[in-house]
């Protein structure tokens, strides 16, 4: 995966698509599965909303 795919640009910012982990400390972010995001670090997994 391009890491150019990870990130938004918003004019002078750069946000990370992905959340932080909530278990690990900041800077762990969550991989997106699709249907949920997932802790590498610790396993924390968490579904998304389904609209």
């Amino acid at each position: 995966m391009k890491k150019s795919t990870l990130y938004e640009i918003d004019g002078e910012k750069i946000k990370r698509k992905n959340p932080f982990c909530p278990r690990c400390s900041g800077g762990v972010f969550m991989a997106d599965h699709g249907d949920r995001y997932a802790c590498g670090k610790c396993g924390y997994t968490e579904m998304k909303n389904k609209k």
